[in-house]
């Protein structure tokens, strides 16, 4: 009985492979084609539409003002979220559980409603138009995620430890950064991926809070009409190229994910 329900587990993942896989296939199929063979059904092969993509200043530079932004963004809702996350789970003051509340509903609203106050915030004060500008948008829903799941990891932890390098006469700084944030490594590396995931595909903000110079290349990537049409070739290489930013990075936080996963809040 177990022997045949390891095999059609295993069909049963197969099937859903492949289901995933066949989109990611077509998408490669249509970038080594010209946008003439697609549109006519032919077949050729040829590499124009990433050359097109890696000589074209407008989509390097989507790509480059999409990882600025995503990179500020996950450096500090991380760096915010680990201290906040070590107060909420290992110190108890008024209010702190409706305040951690409050940052979690931060979530639960729309980025549409946010988009005319960052709007005249960012132009009054000179933002608009910036990397930053975006990154700092994409704090309000990455932070509280990040708070969120890294409470879990933290209280996880047993208190001991803290006792013990208490003893062991460890300042809290020396603790923290030393003994403690190793400790919950796995939950660190969840936390990075979520924040990047949010980040590098949140469309709205990203389109509304840049014009010409920081156009990420989400962006980009709606603004391919012409008056020739859609050119479906460049389009689909480029929307490989977004696919490979987001495989490193589960290429290099995965052993953090299968334990974050299993020990987190995401679990």
């Amino acid at each position: 009985m177990r022997g045949a329900s390891s095999k059609m587990a295993i069909w049963v993942l197969g099937l859903y492979g492949l289901y995933l896989a066949a989109p990611v296939y077509w998408l490669l199929r249509l970038a080594l084609q010209s946008n003439q063979a697609i549109l006519s059904g032919e077949r050729d092969f040829t590499l124009a539409n990433f050359a097109e993509i890696f000589s074209n200043p407008v989509w390097y530079q989507g790509f480059a003002n999409s990882l600025t932004y995503v990179a500020i963004n996950t450096v500090i809702s991380v760096s915010v979220a680990l201290p906040a996350a070590y107060a909420f789970s290992r110190y108890r003051f008024l209010g702190d559980r409706h305040l951690f509340f409050w940052l979690l509903s931060n979530r639960m609203a729309p980025p549409a409603v946010f988009l005319l106050p960052f709007f005249q915030l960012y132009s009054a004060v000179g933002l608009f138009d910036t990397p930053l500008a975006v990154a700092l948008a994409h704090c309000l829903f990455t932070v509280p995620l990040s708070v969120w799941i890294l409470e879990g990891f933290m209280s996880a932890v047993p208190r001991s430890l803290d006792e013990m390098a208490r003893i062991d006469g460890h300042s809290l700084p020396y603790f923290f950064f030393r003994i403690f944030l190793p400790t919950i490594r796995g939950g660190i590396g969840v936390t990075v991926f979520f924040c990047f995931m949010f980040s590098w595909v949140e469309l709205l903000l990203a389109r509304t809070l840049t014009g010409s110079e920081a156009k990420p290349i989400v962006v980009v990537m709606t603004r391919t009409v012409s008056a020739s049409g859609i050119d479906w070739g460049v389009l689909a290489a480029a929307g490989v190229l977004t696919i490979l930013p987001g495989l490193a990075v589960v290429w290099f936080v995965r052993r953090h994910l299968v334990k974050g996963f299993a020990l987190g809040r995401v679990s």
